[in-house]
């Protein structure tokens, strides 16, 4: 009898215990279970890129509102100081302006108030020196001539000094 070197040999069984291994996942559907596995995670990998791309797209369009804000904020301030500039050089001027006008004012009412001083002043020496010249007048009037024509003498001077002083004052 021959005995099958095959049934003996260990080769022979390990090919035999590797064809019922794969048969057996075969047949409890390992591989498909695997490959849904695989195909759940791939599908999960998917979503969370497709998530981060999301997320990405988002933080881009918040980057680029804030600098646009940032932008304006920006401008606006500029646009401000500039402004401020400008309405500080237009009070400055204004305020020279008013200082320039007031002084000339002052200038002008203390020119007329030493005017009407000078004025006031000439009109009281001339006063002054009438009446002395009519004292005058009227003390050697009256120690060289008598009275009647001193009455008469004085009367027609006082009246001239009259006239004289109307027109001085008019």
């Amino acid at each position: 009898m021959e005995i099958n070197t095959m049934a003996i040999d260990a080769t022979f069984w390990v090919a035999v215990s590797f064809v019922i291994f794969f048969g057996g996942l075969i047949y409890l559907k390992i591989p498909q279970k695997i490959s849904e596995m695989l195909d759940k995670l791939i599908s999960d990998i998917k979503n969370e890129i497709d998530e981060s791309e999301k997320l990405r797209t988002e933080a881009k369009t918040l980057l680029d509102n804030s600098q646009k804000k940032l932008d304006t904020a920006q401008s606006v301030s500029n646009e401000i100081l500039e402004n401020a500039k400008k309405d500080a050089d237009r009070l400055i001027i204004e305020m020279n302006d008013k200082f320039h006008k007031s002084s000339e004012i002052k200038k002008n009412l203390t020119e007329n108030k030493i005017s009407q001083m000078k004025e006031a002043a000439l009109k009281e020496i001339k006063d002054t020196s009438i009446k002395i010249a009519v004292d005058s007048v009227k003390k050697i009037i009256t120690t060289s001539v008598d009275k009647a024509k001193l009455d008469a003498v004085f009367q027609k001077n006082l009246d001239e000094t009259k006239e004289e002083l109307k027109k001085i004052n008019s």
